[in-house]
């Protein structure tokens, strides 16, 4: 009974082509991971002009009921907001206006300020609340 029990089958899993599997695979992945691109893209800024530097902060045009105000200068009409906001907008390269209203100021008399402000080159108008100033 004995030379029975010796040649009976047993169940053990062969792992030698598991093994090397794994082996080729960890070979693999470090030779991929140096490789890999690693890193965020970062939006630098220019390298500064020989030319006088020009002003960062955008203009900020003030809506009241009588007047209008482009960086504190009173102007009477809305066709002097747009002659003036022309020449502060043509020297610059960024064409972001601010508009605040101040006082019990029109919808209608708020958007004339916001289309004139386009008509003078505005690129982007943002809007001011009332406690902040940019």
């Amino acid at each position: 009974m004995r030379a029975a029990a010796a040649l009976a089958p047993t169940a053990e899993p062969n792992v030698t082509p598991l093994i090397d599997v794994m082996l080729v695979l960890l070979i693999l992945f470090m030779l991929v991971t140096p490789v890999a691109q690693r890193g965020l893209d970062a939006a630098l800024t220019p390298p500064p002009s020989d030319g006088p530097p020009l002003p960062n902060e955008a203009p900020l045009i003030a809506v009241r009921t009588d007047s209008v105000e482009l960086d504190g200068r009173r102007l009477t009409t809305i066709v002097e907001l747009e002659s003036e906001l022309r020449d502060v907008l043509a020297t610059r390269t960024d064409r972001t206006v601010f508009l605040r209203v101040d006082g019990a100021v029109t919808y209608g008399r708020a958007v004339e300020a916001m289309d004139v402000s386009r008509a003078a080159g505005a690129g982007r108008i943002g809007l001011v609340g009332r406690s902040h100033t940019p």
